[in-house]
């Protein structure tokens, strides 16, 4: 059969996959409408329920069939014989079935589709040929075959014949501001990160251009799929390093078929937070340090005091007095519990006492209903709140950090730097969300009045057993009543285990990735701990590319105290250029010299370096960005030089930069991204990590532009400079 036969084959096949996805989505919609239908005509609050689940459902299945329109099927693999008697399985973003409940297309996810990702020709996995389908909406472009006869194979040969031809293909593209999905040239390295079991921590280790990303995300997807009753009702929790990096990778797991997965990057994981905001080295190594933990605790109990003598206040004509020893005594018991419940047992104990002082002042009765309504009556009165807010105030986490911040003498007594400094109204920077975590550890929730907790608790009942009979009436018992209740409360769409996870600190997660992990400090460690306490994690990094002065040098340094963990490394470099590679390599020697660079797999065009002067920076930048052609161009620079160059780009400046021809970064927010052609400014004035970093952020060319001398970490760029 020749290739255009090959290609009218696939053609057809793909085509009534695609059929097949309409006809699903065709019926979807109808049921969904058939279900909207029925509840514009009322009826009972049973059957409201049962139509908002029903709706629930069709709107899920609905956002996973559009997700998946992108590269339906990618992939075919022939088990057995290469003729009619073998059994060929098709590979693709979620499965499909016929009408006679057959399977036409096999889930990626799962077992059967294994051998296409594992198989090697040493070990085939019972194949005789997998095929990469390439396709460009709902036509086949092209394929690509891996024979697995090895019978008249050399040894040489079979070590040759790794199956990454597709993968480099894929790499060739220009990028599209969004990292593509790469689920059909997985290659055996990433396939064992992503098929691990769900339980303990698993560490990727992995240098630039790996795929430690792609791996994560699809062992996301792969552990939804796999371990469904597990984490349906908890969901996964993606941290990236910041919030260009979430909108780089959102895509990806909804055209695997996964929709309810919450991304998030350690600046967003406090809800009502969005920190961008970066502190300075110094101030940033103090507040992730683990000291800040005690720290934190020594500003609640600085709020917690006791007058140096008795606690007196005037009132009419009478001048109430609590002894000193009674408010020791008081704010002993209350420091028992979390700050804003002791608070509560606080006041109580003093407004009793000033009671009992009242009603000795006025000969009034003292027994205890006379006493209970008279402490009801004090705690109306300004004077009395006042007093005791300034003893034992309730506090939010904002207001703690915020006022901690604030006041020198706050930060003398929790024995911290004044570097900290800064007014009360300060935006909150991405170091200071671990705290604010920690900061509502040791406060607890405000305390509702009486009459609020048992409303609420009232409320939540007639729920619970409302939502238990429904289930016993419709035959549904592999649902629990709370989490029934929780879903009818969600009323829509909008209520996904995502949505309700990502506004709710307390969430526990069924697992959690992390990646970019080496940057996350002993504060952020604690606060991400926090959130699975099964510890069941994937945590994606490369201590080579440590950029915050709180970040990893070890893995063992940030995990050791919480988990025992197990370490997968990647040594592949699909991304990086081996001639960009190489000058990275040498970099890596100096600031990491314990780290082995990934090994390239790719040739391009060799880097290259330009010096320039303060005169000449502005026509020499403007000529490197001037044709960016199919792909896209980043310029990166350090912090102190972004306004300058972003005077002499303005264009390049935008809130977007992942869909814009052009884009100027910092270090610090290209981690995790990729580009066809990097342009690195000042280079001299970067650190190390810094560096290693911004080159190799770039898939086919590298321009190093310098004004001071080139440092010696680039003398491989010495013989291309000009």
């Amino acid at each position: 059969m020749n290739p255009r036969q090959d290609i009218q084959l696939e053609q057809d096949r793909v085509s009534l996959l695609y059929h097949r996805l309409d006809t699903v989505r065709e019926r979807t919609e109808k049921a969904l409408a058939a279900e909207q239908a029925r509840g514009e005509a009322g009826g009972t609050r049973q059957a409201r329920v049962e139509r908002e689940v029903a709706a629930g459902e069709h709107i899920r299945r609905l956002a996973q069939l559009n997700a998946v329109e992108r590269g339906l099927c990618f992939g075919r693999i022939d088990l057995g014989r290469m003729d009619e008697s073998g059994e060929t399985l098709y590979i693709g973003r979620i499965g499909l079935r016929n009408d006679d409940h057959e399977t036409v297309l096999v889930d990626w996810r799962a077992p059967a589709a294994r051998p296409f990702y594992a198989a090697t020709p040493s070990a085939p996995a019972g194949l005789v040929r997998r095929r990469h389908l390439r396709t460009r909406g709902r036509t086949v472009i092209g394929v690509d075959d891996e024979v697995f006869d090895l019978t008249r194979m050399s040894d040489g040969d079979r070590n040759a014949l790794v199956g990454e031809a597709a993968l480099l293909a894929a790499l060739q593209r220009g990028r599209t501001g969004r990292m593509g999905d790469v689920v059909a040239t997985i290659q055996t390295e990433q396939d064992r990160v992503i098929r691990s079991g769900l339980h303990g921590t698993l560490v990727v280790q992995g240098g630039p251009g790996t795929g430690k990303t792609v791996a994560a995300l699809h062992r996301a997807a792969y552990l939804l799929y796999t371990y469904r009753d597990t984490l349906q009702r908890r969901g996964v929790l993606v941290v990236g390093p910041n919030a260009i990096f979430s909108c780089y990778i959102e895509q990806v797991l909804p055209s695997l078929g996964e929709t309810d997965v919450v991304l998030s990057s350690v600046g967003e994981l406090f809800p009502g937070v969005a920190a961008t905001h970066v502190d300075t080295p110094n101030v940033a190594l103090i507040k992730g340090d683990l000291r800040m933990a005690e720290a934190m605790a020594s500003a609640v109990a600085d709020r917690q005091r006791v007058p140096d003598g008795d606690l007196e206040i005037e009132l009419d004509a009478l001048t109430l007095v609590v002894p000193h020893a009674v408010c020791v005594k008081a704010r002993k018991r209350a420091a028992r519990h979390l700050h804003n419940v002791g608070r509560k047992l606080f006041a109580l104990d003093l407004l009793r006492a000033l009671a009992r002082d009242e009603a000795r002042q006025l000969d009034a009765p003292d027994d205890k209903e006379d006493l209970e309504y008279a402490r009801k009556v004090l705690w109306q009165e300004p004077v009395v709140r006042a007093a005791i807010d300034a003893l034992w105030p309730a506090l939010t986490p904002y207001q703690l950090v915020a006022e901690l911040f604030a006041d020198r003498q706050r930060l003398a007594a929790a024995g911290l730097s004044e570097a900290l400094l800064r007014p009360a109204d300060a935006p909150w920077t991405v170091d200071d969300v671990p705290l604010l975590d920690e900061a509502a550890e040791l406060l607890g929730q405000e305390p509702q009045s009486r009459a609020q907790r048992l409303a609420a608790q009232r409320a939540r009942q007639e729920e619970e057993l409302y939502a238990r009979e429904v289930l016993t009436i419709t035959g549904q018992d592999d649902i629990e009543a709370a989490a029934f209740a929780d879903w009818h409360n969600d009323r829509g769409p909008d209520g996904t285990t995502a949505s309700r996870a990502a506004a709710d600190r307390g969430w526990i997660y069924g697992h959690v990735i992390v990646d970019e992990a080496q940057e996350l400090s002993a504060m952020a460690w604690r606060m991400v701990m926090r959130r699975v306490p099964t510890r069941s994690m994937t945590v994606v990094g490369d201590l080579g590319q440590t950029g915050s002065p709180a970040g990893a040098r070890s893995w063992g340094e940030m995990l050791d105290g919480y988990v025992e963990w197990r370490e997968e490394r990647l040594t592949v470099n699909y991304r990086t250029p081996k001639e960009i590679m190489d000058v990275a390599a040498d970099v890596l020697r100096e600031v990491a010299p314990d780290q082995e660079p990934p090994r390239s797999v790719r040739h391009g065009e060799p880097p290259h370096a330009i010096q320039a002067t303060p005169s000449t920076l502005p026509g020499v930048l403007a000529n490197l960005v001037a044709t960016p052609g199919d792909g896209r161009i980043a310029v990166i620079t350090t912090d102190a030089r972004y306004a300058e160059v972003a005077a002499l780009l303005p264009e390049a400046v935008t809130l977007d930069p992942l869909d814009s021809p052009v884009a100027l970064l910092t270090v610090t927010r290209s981690k995790g991204l990729e580009f066809d052609e990097v342009v690195v400014v000042a280079p001299e004035e970067m650190a190390g990590r810094e560096l290693y970093v911004a080159i190799t952020r770039a898939t086919r060319r590298l321009t190093v532009v310098h004004e001071g001398e080139l440092p010696a970490m680039l003398r491989g760029l010495l013989g291309e400079s000009n």
